[in-house]
């Protein structure tokens, strides 16, 4: 059973920076599509952004193009959301998941982690 844990949310004011982490219990990144989605009140969950294992260029929402940055370290079994320009709009609970090859759907989700921009 793959586990997900999130850290590194909080609070900060607009135009601020943070760094989400997402350690995974076992060594999947080098064969699972890893994301970031969020879901703030009253919305949807919706998905931030994605890296798989392969070469493809990673996936971003269009509302976070060139302010977040989602990379991962296999060695370290650990997925990373940088999030710089900061807006009150990102105000959402952060999960982070895993889907397998072949899978459709994301079977696999951490607890999330609460990230609050102030205006």
């Amino acid at each position: 059973q793959v586990q997900l844990e999130e850290s590194g949310g909080g609070l900060v004011q607009t135009g601020g920076s943070l760094r989400l982490s997402c350690a995974a219990s076992a060594r999947i990144l080098s064969m699972y599509t890893m994301a970031w989605f969020r879901q703030a009140p009253g919305n949807e969950r919706e998905l931030v952004a994605a890296k798989t294992w392969t070469e493809r260029p990673s996936y971003y929402a269009d509302s976070v193009k060139g302010r977040f940055t989602i990379t991962t370290d296999n060695t370290k079994n650990t997925v990373w959301l940088q999030m710089n320009s900061l807006k009150p709009e990102d105000t959402a609970i952060y999960y982070c998941a895993a889907k397998s090859r072949g899978s459709s759907t994301y079977p696999h989700w951490g607890r999330g982690t609460q990230v609050t921009v102030s205006s």
